[in-house]
């Protein structure tokens, strides 16, 4: 199988890959894991693909993670009573909630929430940013604009407010429909769209309970400000340059990237990078060169995961585009200079947990060691494993675990590779001999060379990682 790069390849399932032959091969391309995008398609077309993706997974006996990608408040413009206008800059245009098909010089905007929070000399993005509003006077029902940048619009562009953050929540009662089907289907993530703050996350968090594991996506630039709290309220984190380059000065993304995924590797949440990697490849059987590059980075960056949306969902070359994104993860990991890099932007753990010291200890280990094989990590909930990932070790991540749902939520985290061993959890001896078993039999280890084993007692407690243990395998 080609699930051997320590980057994870997360591909959105959609018209051009719904079927059982086209998952496979995106699996057998290098897929790592899938998302479900719940702004588009039927709950039954979502059912049909994850039954797939779960019966596939048991007869290539990998664990493949499934992601559930809530639609949020999608803010979008009322009807025209023609096909599109044109907006011209510099002529006035008026937004209301009046529900009458708009012309050139107005049309519906109904969202109470936008007027309530808007004020003269904000500006307005609509078309995924393509045409920009001045607000030159607003009221609890209205807002009259100078058209800045031009163009032409047409019924339900989306609207943008990139300076405004809005009294709305991120979860819709849509949004609650589809995370109750998701949670029931059994889906192992559950990604959040447009969160604005930390308290986005906890209201996401107490509806998911412990069902799946929680996904914010940074498209907001009001999140940027609680960065650091909405990190560590989230279980992982998504990079949606989308919305972001929207919302944002497109040349700031890049920082911004930069700047979450920092964040990300300081508090051990693992990060996907999203949004346009291999744009081109939706049409073209090849990338450009810039695209190459953008998932290159991204993976010198230390990403858990790089996302394919549109390249995998509706394009013609999806397979194409998975296979595109193994090769240059591949390349990249080969290169000296990559665990040079992963060394260098190594943190010291940010709180003094037994769990931190332990992990990041493991990984010293596995430097002063000759030949270590792999690092195996004994994980209850995942959340050892995750710290163990935050040093991108140069070994394999072997997490033994006693669920299969906490094995199919490690295949998002960086460098790791999940088995289900429920007897060594019941007696300490049985640790030692488990993870041997696993590192020769699944060719991570070979006799005669080192194991590093981090553990918790008691066995199969949450947050009892207190134990780091070496084995020589004879």
């Amino acid at each position: 199988m080609p699930q051997n790069t320590k980057t994870k390849i997360l591909a959105t399932i959609g018209p051009s890959s719904a079927t059982r032959e086209q998952i496979e091969k995106l699996i057998d391309a290098g897929a790592d894991a899938f998302r479900i995008n719940f702004s588009h398609g039927t709950h039954a077309e979502h059912k049909e693909r994850v039954g797939i993706i779960r019966k596939l997974e048991k007869e290539k006996g990998i664990y493949i993670s499934i992601l559930a990608d809530l639609q949020g408040p999608k803010l979008r413009v009322g009807v025209f009573s023609s096909d599109s206008v044109l907006l011209k800059a510099g002529q006035k245009f008026r937004l209301d909630l009046d529900e009458a098909p708009g012309d050139v010089t107005r049309v519906n905007l109904p969202h109470k929430e936008i007027f309530a929070a808007l004020k003269p000399g904000e500006d307005l993005l609509l078309n995924d940013g393509n045409i920009r509003l001045h607000v030159d006077k607003c009221g609890k029902d209205f807002a009259d604009t100078t058209v800045v940048v031009g163009g032409v619009l047409s019924a339900h562009k989306g609207v943008n407010l990139p300076n405004t953050q809005l009294a709305i929540s991120a979860i819709t009662e849509k949004d609650k429909d589809d995370l109750k089907f998701a949670l029931k289907l059994g889906v192992d993530w559950i990604g959040m769209s447009f969160v604005q703050t930390a308290d986005d996350v906890r209201q996401a968090k107490k509806l998911i309970q412990d069902k799946a594991l929680l996904i914010s996506k940074l498209e907001k630039p009001s999140a940027m400000e609680e960065l650091d709290e909405i990190v560590q309220l989230s279980d992982a984190i998504m990079v949606a340059r989308g919305d972001l380059g929207v919302e944002c000065p497109v040349y700031t993304v890049p920082v911004m990237q930069k700047r979450i995924v920092s964040a990300c590797r300081k508090y051990a949440r693992p990060v996907i990078i999203a949004t346009q990697m291999l744009e081109s490849m939706i049409n073209n059987p090849t990338p450009t060169r810039a695209e190459v590059s953008d998932v290159a980075t991204a993976v010198y960056d230390g990403a858990d995961a790089v996302m394919l949306s549109a390249e995998t969902a509706a394009g013609h070359y999806p397979t194409e585009a998975v296979s595109m994104m193994h090769r240059t993860i591949e390349n990249v990991e080969a290169d000296p200079l990559f665990y040079t890099l992963m060394r260098s932007s190594r943190m010291q753990p940010c709180k003094a947990s037994e769990a931190d010291s332990i992990t990041f200890a493991a990984s010293e280990v596995s430097c002063v060691l000759k030949d270590v094989a792999a690092i195996a990590t004994y994980t209850t909930s995942g959340f050892t494993t995750f710290l163990t990932a935050r040093e991108r070790p140069d070994l394999p991540i072997i997490a033994i675990t006693q669920t299969v749902e906490v094995a199919r939520r490690l295949a998002l985290v960086w460098g790791t590779k999940s088995f289900i061993n429920k007897d060594s959890f019941k007696s300490f001896d049985k640790v030692e001999d488990a993870a041997v078993k696993i590192a020769l039999k699944n060719n991570f280890a070979k006799h005669g060379q080192n194991l590093i084993i981090t553990a918790g007692y008691p066995l199969a407690k949450k947050g009892m990682t207190n134990l780091l243990h070496t084995v020589h395998i004879p």
